[in-house]
């Protein structure tokens, strides 16, 4: 097995170029920059069987963990999403068009509308999310046990230590992009 990755080859390049420079930080950045990416092709790969793309296992996950009544306005989709209104209208309008979600009323705004999670949405998204875990531990299984525990405590203090508010960044970019 090898010993250096593409962040070390990248690293060795700078230190050639810019030895001023220290890539310290950027040995970590880095490296959880390209295993996201990695991770997010797998998981694309794995969503793919269920036909469904990402960005619509983002909206069915963020609808479906809310519990029952499975339901959000679209500002709240778009906020837990990181989408402009005008995208997120074009994803509800396509998810609504298979099926997955509908449009209601909301009881408490005469203007205002909610998301609901459809029945066949429900299904899809326990399918999608059971997919997801399983893809996710497929990749942590590649560490010992003791080593995934002292990475999990270490990223946990790196993101509380970036996130601009304790607990929303991990719905914003996993469960909701």
């Amino acid at each position: 097995m090898p010993t250096a990755d593409s962040i070390d080859s990248i690293l060795d390049q700078w230190s050639r170029e810019r030895p001023e420079l220290d890539g310290s930080g950027f040995a970590i950045a880095g490296r959880l920059l390209v295993l996201g990416k990695l991770l997010e092709r797998e998981t694309d790969a794995a969503l793919a069987p269920l036909g469904l793309k990402t960005w619509a296992f983002d909206v069915l996950a963020t609808l479906r963990r809310q519990g029952p009544p499975y339901r959000l306005t679209p500002g709240e989709l778009s906020q837990a999403t990181m989408l402009t209104s005008g995208a997120m209208t074009n994803r509800l309008d396509r998810l609504e068009g298979k099926g997955l979600i509908r449009r209601e009323d909301d009881p408490t705004d005469r203007r205002g509308v909610r998301v609901v999670l459809t029945a066949s949405g429900r299904k899809l998204a326990d399918k999608a999310i059971a997919v997801r875990f399983a893809k996710a531990n497929d990749a942590a299984s590649k560490l010992p046990a003791g080593d995934r525990k002292t990475l999990e405590r270490l990223l946990r203090r790196l993101l509380l230590a970036l996130e601009p508010d304790a607990g929303t960044a991990a719905f914003e970019l996993i469960a909701g992009r």
